[in-house]
């Protein structure tokens, strides 16, 4: 049986190792998908730590459950090379990006299309082998998504990435007040997020990153300002220049000092969705939440139904392409630790 070979994760706290096993054998309704793009995601970073930082010194234990040599990667593109027997041959060939939201498909989330809610998951490249390798097994062919005629590095960024962004947008569509909305953090889902947000909004849209070089591809890639939460006396500025803070707030940086600028920058009745998994702990003073009439909402990853939508959005020609880069699969620790270092402006796509 031929091979497949992955970047692993072989001791938690510690870099990736290659290794060597055969190619899975497709059962039921699984696909064999021959991996041509896989995205590097920050969530790699936590799962990799075997922890994820609540603040004060705690920390959640994500390793249980989880069986070493273990592969990561969930922003997965590639060829379909081979179906389970109840799967239809036709799609042996196809271009495809893979849903990694996967549930366990009898429970009463996944019953009501929130898989990425489900309790029993079995995330791609989170709780099963992922794409830091040549192949990945799919549980079902109806987590493949068409993606032709849009680059296959584009369509492994929107399985991740891009549907996490969409879907924290998503949250503030519709509401009655919308004179302006900022984003903060842009890492891949932050660009990936400013990208979608020109097409789903009117109002112009601002962001904020401590990273000058951020924030200088973010004015390159349709923002209208670009603010440094560093500065002094920013938030003063921000509150007379937008005469009173921003009605909506994606936070997908995820930490203590993001949360308390996007709470001082927030306008009164406003919302935050919150996207980033930088960390940490915030509170925020009872009279401060009531009087303000916030509104906070955390948000992970999108649904199967929600990454068809962005797909659709994506393949009409809506959406202007985020800063990526190329890399080799084999190199994936190399960027692993640049992504650490915070040099990285973007996504990496591992290519095999």
């Amino acid at each position: 049986m031929a091979q497949m070979r992955r970047q692993s994760l072989v001791k938690f706290d510690a870099p990736l190792c290659e290794t060597i096993v055969e190619t899975p054998k497709p059962q039921g309704r699984e696909v064999l998908v021959r991996i041509e793009r896989c995205g590097l995601c920050h969530s790699d970073l936590h799962i990799q730590d075997g922890y994820a930082d609540l603040g004060g010194g705690k920390k959640l234990d994500t390793t249980r459950g989880m069986v070493l040599p273990f592969t990561l990667g969930h922003e997965i593109a590639g060829v379909v090379d081979e179906v389970g027997p109840d799967v239809d041959k036709a799609l042996i060939g196809a271009k495809r990006a893979v849903f990694p939201w996967i549930g366990c498909g009898q429970c009463r989330d996944c019953q009501n299309g929130d898989e990425n809610l489900c309790a029993k998951q079995r995330f791609l490249g989170v709780s099963i082998d992922g794409g830091f390798a040549t192949h990945v097994l799919v549980p079902d062919a109806k987590y493949l998504l068409e993606y032709d005629p849009l680059p296959v590095n584009i369509a492994a960024t929107l399985m991740c990435s891009g549907v996490t962004a969409y879907g924290a947008l998503k949250r503030l569509v519709d509401r009655p007040r919308q004179r302006n909305i900022l984003l903060i953090g842009l890492g891949g889902v932050g660009m990936m997020g400013l990208s979608f947000a020109g097409a789903m909004f009117k109002q112009p849209i601002s962001v904020a990153d401590l990273s000058p070089a951020a924030r200088e591809t973010a004015l390159k890639n349709g923002a209208s300002v670009a603010y440094d939460p560093s500065e002094a006396d920013i938030v003063k500025r921000i509150l007379k220049e937008t005469d009173g803070g921003f009605d909506e707030v994606v936070d997908f940086a995820g930490n203590e000092k993001s949360m308390a600028f996007a709470m001082a920058v927030l306008a009164r009745g406003g919302k935050i969705v919150v996207s980033g998994l930088m960390g940490g702990n915030f509170s925020v003073p009872m009279v401060q939440w009531i009087y303000k009439r916030m509104t906070i909402e955390g948000f992970m990853v999108g649904t199967l139904a929600e990454s068809h939508e962005l797909m659709a959005l994506a393949r009409s020609g809506k959406i202007k392409p985020t800063p990526m880069q190329e890399e080799p699969m084999a190199d994936a620790q190399k960027w692993i630790d640049q992504l650490r270092a915070g040099k990285v402006v973007g996504r990496i796509m591992l290519k095999n």
